[in-house]
C-alpha cells in the first residue's frame, strides 16, 4: 500500500488530504506535536475507511521528525509521497522592524532546515524505487515578500529555493518536487468545494506531470 506522509497535519488540509489520498488507496502518516491530537484524526479517518496513523515530531527538533518517518515507513510502508506543510507560528508574522536575528534563525531552521532533514529521511528509498512525491505547502510569501510578514518572507523563499533545486536535480528520476502557493487562509478563498478542492489539487500535483511550482490562485487575490 502506497503512504504518504503528512508533516503538519491538522484538522483542516491535512484531514482533507489524507481523505483525498485515502480515497486512491493510500495509508497515511500524520505528523505534527501534538499526539492526542493525532490520535483524534487518526481514529476518525479510520472510521472513514482510511488507514492512518499518528506519529508526534516537532520540526524545530529534526531528530523527532526523521523518527516519525522511520517509524512510519516500517509500520505502513515505504512513504510514496511526503507532504510538508507545518503551520508557521505567528511569531513569524511580526513586522520586519520587530524581526530579530534569533527569529529569523527559527523560521529557517521550521521552514527550509525541517524540510531538508525529512528529504533526507525518505528521498532514498524513493530514489531506490523510482518514484516518489515531494509536495510543499507554501504562503504567498514564498514568492513575494511582506513586510508585515517577515518571519516568512525570509524563510519560505528558502525553503521554496530548495525545493526547486531539488526539482531540477531529480528530474528524470520519477519523483516529483511540486509547490503549491496558496496566498491567503483557505476559508477566506471562496473555492466551490473548499478545503477539498484544494485536497485535490495536491492529489493532482502527486498523480501527474508538471512545472515546480503551482499558484492556487493568483497572487494578486490572496492577502498572504
Amino acid at each position: 500500500m502506497p503512504v504518504i506522509a503528512i508533516i503538519g497535519a491538522g484538522p483542516g488540509l491535512g484531514a482533507a488530504v489524507a481523505r483525498r489520498f485515502g480515497a486512491e488507496g493510500f495509508a497515511v502518516a500524520l505528523i505534527s506535536r501534538d499526539q492526542s491530537k493525532l490520535d483524534v484524526m487518526a481514529e476518525e479517518l479510520t472510521a472513514a475507511g482510511v488507514s492512518a496513523r499518528g506519529y508526534a515530531a516537532d520540526v524545530l527538533v529534526p531528530a523527532t521528525v526523521e523518527d516519525a518517518l522511520v517509524r512510519a515507513a516500517q509500520e505502513l510502508g515505504p512513504i510514496t509521497a511526503l507532504q510538508y506543510s507545518p503551520l508557521p507560528s505567528r511569531d513569524y508574522l511580526k513586522p520586519v522592524l520587530d524581526l530579530t536575528p534569533e527569529l529569523a534563525l527559527e523560521a529557517l531552521q521550521f521552514s527550509a532546515l525541517g524540510l531538508i532533514h525529512a528529504v533526507r529521511t525518505v528521498l532514498p528509498g524513493m530514489r531506490e524505487r523510482g518514484d516518489g512525491s515531494i509536495i510543499l505547502i507554501n504562503g504567498g510569501t514564498s514568492v513575494k515578500a511582506r513586510s508585515g510578514f517577515a518571519g516568512t518572507s525570509v524563510a519560505f523563499p528558502a525553503e521554496s529555493a530548495y525545493g526547486e533545486m531539488l526539482f531540477d536535480a531529480l528530474e528524470g528520476e520519477g519523483i516529483r518536487v511540486r509547490q503549491l502557493v496558496i496566498p491567503g487562509g483557505i476559508p477566506k478563498l471562496q473555492l466551490p468545494n473548499g478545503i477539498d478542492d484544494v485536497a485535490d489539487r495536491v492529489w493532482q500535483l502527486h498523480a501527474g506531470a508538471g512545472e515546480f511550482r503551482t499558484m492556487l490562485i493568483p497572487l494578486g487575490e490572496g492577502r498572504e
